[in-house]
């Protein structure tokens, strides 16, 4: 048999014997699964299956990443949760003709915990660009609360 035919037929049953072990293996047929789910933004379904798959086999990278990625975007979702409800708050507070100085001090106090939680997000490569964005915004527009309500 000429080397010609020889190397690609052991590289094509290699490549066949990897993705056969990736669909039978349930740690990885999990993680590929999670990876599913953190594709289309279900970081809780994507972080859950990646810890079984994790908790299946230590030596599942797949899993690993899935799991560390979904969870910093599960940071950025709950601070986007957290800042949507805040400004909720404070626009029910807005409404009336005046601002009490009680209200006054729970606007800053919540544009602070905004602005102080805000540099503990860390974003990595993969992580989703309008996650990273929409965070950003509401840093932008709690940084600017605070600074009118302190003065």
């Amino acid at each position: 048999m000429s080397t010609k035919i020889l190397f690609p037929a052991i590289a094509a049953f290699l490549l066949l014997s990897m993705a056969v072990y990736f669909i039978v293996n349930p740690s990885y047929r999990k993680s590929i699964e999670a990876k599913y789910y953190f594709e289309i933004g279900d970081y809780k379904e994507a972080y859950s299956l990646a810890n079984e798959a994790f908790s299946e086999d230590v030596y599942n990278r797949m899993a690993s990443t899935i799991m560390a990625q979904s969870k910093t975007s599960l940071k950025y979702v709950s601070y986007i949760e957290e800042g949507k409800r805040y400004m909720k708050e404070i626009n029910a507070m807005a409404e009336g003709d005046t601002i009490s100085d009680a209200s006054k001090a729970k606007i800053k106090m919540m544009a602070t915990i905004m602005v102080d939680s805000y540099p503990k997000l860390a974003p990595s490569i993969i992580t989703d660009k309008e996650l990273v964005d929409e965070a950003a915004k509401y840093y932008k527009n709690f940084e600017q609360l605070l600074e009118k309500v302190s003065h």
